[in-house]
């Protein structure tokens, strides 16, 4: 600490917030207003200043169980006693092997082959490395184009941003990206469906006809290598696809032989339902991309999920057995901590039947927002699915974002916590939450929405 250095107080707490530079986080506002976690168990944190907090949030879509989940603890307590750590490249531990069994047995169709990392930011770009890895091992390494959706997010990493579609994510790094993406037109028809509820949204129109129409021609389907989806737009604000895209997007990638990859970093494990968004939607991708949820977000853990084609092209590209086939990998990739920490919490979900009760639970969320919400001031959508929802707001004119981030303030100093996302506000609970912490959640919410009309 240097001699300008000086602790924060808040009450009895002390915390020196000179060195920590917050990810997605306005820094400046931060240090006036801090909101710092000491403890956490079952639905609710602490906070440094002693107060109980609501996690409306899944802390980021990843709590599915809820804190504090003592088998999981365990599990890693005993795992740091036994094999602390081990390198995954040319070696590999047992708890790797288990974990990408349980996650293979969850992955609908043939979707067998477990990558591991450590991240979604990180599924996402080993996702991309591998549709183009593929592709060169079976003669077609000339497709290199890759197709995203607008306001699609598949993490931070440059691939991962080139395929997104968020532009706050891109704009400061656009001279980087990668050269040859291209963008699907977003699904949101905010004049026809603003209001959605437990259903799909049936359009008029074909949202893909300009995938085949422009896109598609403009690249020559035989210059694509994947397109990437997330089966429900999480990070941009919960925006549900129309009722048969997904279906019909898999029907134009087999037809172009261009492999579809789903990111379920947010949909997986639970948050439908369904052990997937695929499942939920009947469409079974050629790659699956997950993290959060596995480890119920004690440590981090992500993947790709490959179908078996794509690893057998691989495996059998005509190189030597002692070649390495895929030069891809993290230092961490299947950390046995990480992957005894998944085996945990997969276990607790199937013992409590999570899945089935966050898809019970969905009804009740749904109906809580938009009996509350629909009517108020500045409210111009909700749409919920699954066990998440979203309230969307008119801008403040000159000042976008602005009104959601203020009503997440309040709500957050009211006991709950809420996600800010553009203008919209999203809850997403763990699936243990029960209907009194949906109503405290919904009613905080709705106040703050009045308040700052």
């Amino acid at each position: 600490m240097s001699s300008q250095e000086t602790p924060r107080a808040t009450g009895a707490f002390q915390i020196n917030m000179d060195h920590q530079w917050l990810p997605f986080t306005a820094n400046r506002h931060f240090k006036q207003d801090p909101r710092v976690f000491v403890a956490a168990d079952g639905m609710h944190f602490t906070t440094h200043d002693g107060r109980k907090v609501v996690d409306g949030i899944s802390s980021l879509w990843c709590v599915g169980a809820g804190h504090n989940r003592q088998p999981i603890a365990q599990a890693i307590k005993k795992q740091l006693d036994t094999l602390d750590y081990a390198t995954a490249f040319q070696v590999s531990n047992d708890q790797a092997f288990e974990a990408a069994q349980m996650i293979a047995d969850l992955c609908p169709g043939d979707l067998n082959k477990v990558l591991f990392c450590n991240s979604g930011s990180e599924a996402a770009d080993t996702s991309l490395k591998v549709a183009l890895a593929y592709h060169r091992a079976r003669g077609e390494g000339h497709r290199h184009v890759f197709i995203g959706r607008e306001k699609g997010y598949h993490g931070v990493n440059f691939g991962g941003m080139s395929v997104g579609g968020l532009p706050a994510n891109r704009k400061v790094y656009g001279a980087q990206l990668l050269p040859r993406v291209d963008h699907m037109r977003f699904i949101h028809d905010p004049v026809n469906h603003a209001y959605i509820h437990n259903q799909e949204p049936v359009w008029q129109e074909d949202p893909l006809l300009e995938l085949e129409g422009r896109i598609l021609a403009l690249h020559d389907p035989s210059n694509v290598a994947a397109i990437i989806v997330e089966p429900v737009a999480g990070s941009a604000g919960w925006y549900l696809p129309p009722k048969g895209y997904l279906k019909r997007l898999r029907e134009i990638c087999d037809k172009h032989r261009i492999l579809l990859i789903f990111d379920e970093v947010i949909t997986g494990f639970g948050r439908m339902g369904t052990n997937f968004g695929a499942d939920y939607y009947g469409v079974v991708p050629d790659m699956l991309n997950f993290a959060k949820c596995v480890t119920n977000g004690v440590i981090p853990l992500g993947g790709v999920v490959c179908r078996d084609f794509i690893y057998d092209a691989m495996m059998n590209a005509g190189a030597p057995d002692y070649a390495v086939e895929f030069f891809h990998g993290y230092t961490y990739s299947g950390h046995p901590v990480s992957c005894a920490a998944a085996i945990a919490t997969l276990k607790l979900l199937k013992e409590e039947k999570l899945f089935a009760r966050a898809g019970e639970m969905s009804p009740v969320l749904g109906d809580a927002m938009h009996n509350a919400f629909k009517g108020l001031p500045n409210v111009i959508g909700i749409r919920s699915l699954g066990l998440a929802g979203a309230v969307e707001l008119a801008p403040i004119p000159g000042a976008p974002g602005k009104r959601a981030y203020d009503i997440f303030l309040d709500c957050f100093h009211k006991g709950v916590l809420v996600r800010s996302a553009g203008e919209n506000l999203v809850l997403c609970p763990p699936y243990i939450v029960e209907k009194e912490h949906i109503d405290q959640m919904v009613n905080t919410l709705a106040d703050s929405i009045r308040k700052h009309a």
